[in-house]
């Protein structure tokens, strides 16, 4: 008898693993078949599936996702594989052809701008600023000072506390001021560092107020609302790039030279920059190439996103990511995107498959692979704006998604084999593969 959906759980995270497995196959009408599909996720070996599952709450089984490599990575001058883990098909396929059209061409051009990082403490105090800010050199030496049990080791690695400021906000919300940190992490993304230095921050400030005596009673107190780093990193940024002469793009499409190629491309690009609809889609094809490098190397691409796109809507109007620039007969497509991210520390170095995407990228720096992810975001945008502008994307995206269509058919792998020679100059299509597979098992 399948559990109603409407009763509470009670002491869920609590339970033993089975226990809780077998609670949920409970709103399934064939608990023992869900129960032996999420079983066989289960690693076989026990100790690494101990440790996936102390990664999360609540953990019951794996979700896998493919593990792709896209190949003939030229970046600044240095060939990689690059692993990029994905659901969606054509990703890889698109990072791959643009790695290739551009390694004939000079490959991909990336430099960090800078790598800082922010985070805020936020509070109400209700005292006339000026007397706030003329008490900041000696909030900011004794905050410092409070932090260094904290920072001692990040200082060591080249890293620490970068500046402090007070923002006055009151303005906006009565008695609303903040502490604006940054920070520099170095290979660290930084997260817990940055959010344990700053609840530090919280504590000191409010013992330090407590201590002015030239205060009066009431403004030696202050409220801490709470103290988090942002993800909106505009100092934590990267530029990648590729250029070639107008000339090397004539054979792109046999419609068009490689000077109206490029205008039309660039035109393209231009409309994510005026049109928020187009470039919330735009922008979403950077992001298939990041967050896939993202993800086999550990890192949270949920703050990569939120910094991106925040980043891109810093003029008031949410804008294209990348751009383009014709000029002197030459064409240059640029990404500027801010990337927080880390080689040292969490999953990084605790999940197998991260440690060995890193690996395989050849251990590199957090500025590093700064450069590889967005070189990635690039690669996916021009496969995308390449497509859109010349035959269309459909084509090539239905043929990559074929596979799933006949998976969604349950095709064998003989009907598999056929689909596959039958459509190679026929347009791929939900309707059309499904009539075709009937034809078959006609």
């Amino acid at each position: 008898m399948r559990r109603k959906r409407d009763i509470i759980i009670k002491g869920f995270s609590k339970l033993l693993k089975e226990d809780k497995l077998k609670l949920v196959a409970e709103y399934f009408e064939n608990p023992g078949e869900v129960i032996e599909l999420l079983k066989s996720f289960w690693h076989h070996d026990e100790s690494q599936q101990k440790l996936f599952d102390e990664f999360s709450e609540n953990t019951i089984t794996n979700f896998i996702i493919p593990y792709g490599i896209a190949p003939n990575v030229i970046i600044n001058g240095r060939n990689y594989l690059i692993p990029m883990v994905i659901e969606e098909s054509s990703v890889v396929a698109a990072a791959s052809a643009a790695a290739k059209f551009w390694s004939e061409r000079g490959g991909f051009k990336s430099l960090v701008l800078s790598t800082k990082k922010v985070g805020q403490v936020h509070f109400n105090w209700a005292g006339p600023a000026t007397l706030l800010f003329d008490l900041m050199p000696a909030l900011d030496r004794m905050l410092r000072e409070a932090a260094k049990p904290i920072t001692a080791n990040m200082e060591k690695r080249g890293g620490g506390i970068l500046e402090i400021k007070l923002i006055d906000l009151t303005d906006k919300i009565e008695n609303y001021y903040q502490l604006l940190v940054t920070f520099e992490t170095k290979d660290s993304m930084g997260a817990n560092f940055i959010n344990s230095v700053l609840e530090e921050f919280g504590q000191t400030l409010k013992v330090f107020l407590s201590e002015q005596t030239q205060l009066s009673v009431a403004h030696r107190q202050c409220d801490i609302i709470m103290a988090i780093l942002s993800n909106f990193t505009p100092e934590c940024v990267v530029r990648t790039w590729v250029e070639c002469p107008l000339s090397q793009l004539d054979n792109v499409d046999e419609k068009l030279s490689g000077d109206a190629f490029a205008r039309k491309f660039e035109t393209a690009v231009r409309i994510a920059e005026v049109d928020v609809y187009r470039a919330a889609t735009h922008n979403k094809g950077i992001y298939n190439g990041i967050d896939s490098v993202a993800i086999a190397t550990g890192n949270d691409f949920r703050a990569i996103e939120a910094a991106g796109h925040t980043y891109a809507a810093r003029d008031g109007q949410y804008r294209s990511l990348s751009r383009v620039e014709i000029e002197g007969g030459m064409f240059r497509f640029i990404l500027e995107v801010p990337l927080a991210l880390g080689t040292v520390g969490g999953l990084t170095s605790l999940h197998p498959l991260a440690k060995q995407s890193l690996e395989l990228l050849g251990n590199p720096t957090a500025s590093e692979l700064m450069m590889i992810a967005s070189t990635m975001g690039l690669a996916n945008n021009f496969s995308a704006v390449k497509s859109l502008t010349t035959k269309g994307i459909q084509a090539g995206h239905m043929k990559m998604h074929l596979f799933n269509i006949l998976n969604h058919f349950k095709a064998n792998e003989s009907e598999k084999n056929a689909a596959v020679e039958h459509f190679k100059d026929q347009k791929v299509s939900f309707a059309s593969v499904g009539q075709y597979i009937a034809s078959l098992r006609k």
